[in-house]
């Protein structure tokens, strides 16, 4: 089968539903030749990211960690600060990234992902 183009558009949406309609969409679970050990060649636009639903307690209490890869470079930021930083698009990036398969394909899926503020 042809990869499709979706157009998802998260306004009102919680963080947790639309990743997870972004990582089924990429994986390419909803095609009738879905294989786990190929990419499905899906790609998703994701639009209106900062008009996502997150609540101001999860914005303040939820960290986001990320790792340099030296000794001692583990960086732990509240959402907020991700947020207001980087912008909820890398609040949704990191999302759907745990929700794909950790294996040699994660990093090529997520190549066919974009996201606008």
């Amino acid at each position: 089968m042809k990869p499709t183009n979706y157009k998802l558009n998260a306004e009102g949406k919680s963080l947790g539903r639309i990743a997870g309609e972004a990582a089924v969409l990429l994986m390419g679970k909803e095609r009738a030749d879905f294989a786990k050990n190929t990419v499905s060649g899906n790609t998703v636009s994701v639009e209106n990211a900062s008009k996502i639903k997150i609540s101001e307690k999860k914005l303040l209490e939820n960290t986001h960690a990320s790792y340099s890869g030296y000794p001692g470079g583990l960086t732990k930021r509240s959402w907020g600060k991700v947020a207001e930083t980087k912008g909820y698009a890398e609040l949704l990036r990191h999302a759907i990234k745990g929700m794909l398969p950790v294996n040699k394909l994660r990093a090529r899926m997520l190549k066919n992902l974009t996201i606008t503020e």
